[in-house]
């Protein structure tokens, strides 16, 4: 249990310094730590390696595509997300085998939590780092509660698909020795 709280907090730091310090050099200092220490507790570096990768890859696509459709404005033309928002699906990755766990099954559960508390995670993180809505704030919330109640149950099908890939290579390699 101190390890659930440890990530939760850890999460809640890694989000707070990325909207407050946007592209400030430090950011990538900080969210370092936190992904190390994160690593230094998890039984599979090359497992969580690969959800970590993958969540970042398919999160930054997926808030890139929809700055293209006009959902977000960061004030100056750009195809890609900001990087501070890039590393926020890196930490979001942290927790989904972890205090996260929880909403995995059943997957209703994910999509819940993903509709509720993604569209206020980006309005909060938007306010904080002067990010503009250009549909608004209604039409916006409601875009990313859709969005996000498919997302996260996606995102628990990596973590769990890595896990069982990590699991099943343990079990071959005992039943070898």
């Amino acid at each position: 249990m101190p390890k659930l709280i440890a990530n939760a907090l850890l999460f809640q730091l890694g989000w707070l310094v990325c909207v407050f310090a946007g592209d400030s050099p430090w950011l990538l200092v900080v969210v370092a730590a936190i992904i190390a220490v994160h690593l230094l507790w998890v039984s599979s570096w090359a497992a969580e390696g690969k959800l970590l990768l993958s969540v970042f890859l398919a999160g930054s696509a997926l808030d890139s595509f929809l700055l293209n459709l006009g959902v977000f404005d960061f004030g100056e033309p750009r195809q890609l997300i900001p990087l501070w928002l890039a590393l926020l699906w890196l930490l979001l990755a942290s927790t989904l085998n972890h205090c996260l766990a929880w909403t995995a099954q059943p997957w209703w559960r994910s999509s819940l939590l993903g509709a509720l508390a993604a569209p206020l995670s980006y309005y909060g993180g938007a306010k904080i780092a002067d990010v503009t809505l250009p549909l608004g704030t209604w039409p916006t919330l409601v875009i990313l509660a859709l969005v996000w109640a498919l997302v996260m149950p996606v995102l628990h099908g990596f973590a769990k698909l890595y896990r069982e890939q990590y699991e099943q290579r343990l079990r071959s390699q005992r039943s070898a020795s």
